[in-house]
């Protein structure tokens, strides 16, 4: 997965971008995704969410704690990503619904959240395409291992370019330190979850591993 990532993303130049392309505009619904969370956990509610073609995007929401809901995007694509990665690397039971609830909340944000055409339209799909390879398909946990790994790239690659009106309103809700600095707390804060769900992922697997030796040393006995 990250040969292929990397191969499009530095080598694969404009075909390369293109196939990529699904793959951005789905880190950008995750971001906003993030944003509109956060708002609803710390009681407030989103009136927009809108992704636009160029892969940018924004969300639109009233009360709730500002810092929190503005620290959702970038902080809250990373949970999603090392859960969605994380769950299906590990956790085969709980692909489909995880794919499922995926969808719905697509389907959720494009037709309650609707700004426009595109942003409905684009998840839509995206909706449909899932349900597909979830119920038609054996690509479930590798498609969720792929979505998972290319948000927490994506977010770890763009820190210096994709956040910056999002630091810049952070830094205005907590004047402590400037954007620059908030820009590389959330760097560490990124890649310390992503090295501890790849910790947990290892040491799961060496779990694995050494149980089953054992059973097969009872087994040879």
């Amino acid at each position: 997965m990250l040969a292929a990532y990397f191969g499009l993303t530095y080598f694969g130049g404009e075909m390369g971008r293109k196939i990529l392309y699904p793959i951005r505009l789905l880190v950008t619904f995750l971001h906003e995704f993030g944003h509109a969370v956060g708002a609803i956990l710390t009681g407030g509610w989103v009136e927009n969410v809108q992704i636009n073609q160029d892969g940018s995007g924004w969300t639109r929401s009233a009360n709730g704690n500002r810092a929190i809901t503005i620290m959702g995007g970038y902080l809250g694509s990373a949970i999603f990503g090392n859960i969605l990665f994380f769950i299906g690397a590990k956790l085969k039971w709980f692909v489909k619904p995880t794919l499922t609830l995926l969808a719905l909340s697509m389907v959720f944000t494009g037709f309650y959240w609707h700004t426009s055409a595109f942003t409905t339209g684009m998840l839509m799909l995206f909706a449909l395409v899932l349900l597909l390879i979830t119920y038609k398909t054996s690509l479930g946990k590798a498609v969720l291992m792929f979505i998972g790994l290319a948000s927490i790239l994506f977010i770890i690659q763009d820190f210096n370019v994709g956040p910056s009106s999002d630091l810049a309103a952070y830094a205005e809700e907590l004047v402590i330190l400037p954007a620059v600095a908030w820009k590389y707390i959330w760097l560490f804060i990124v890649v310390v979850m992503s090295l501890f769900n790849l910790k947990m992922l290892l040491k799961s697997e060496k779990k694995e591993v050494s149980d089953f030796d054992l059973k097969k040393a009872d087994w040879d006995m």
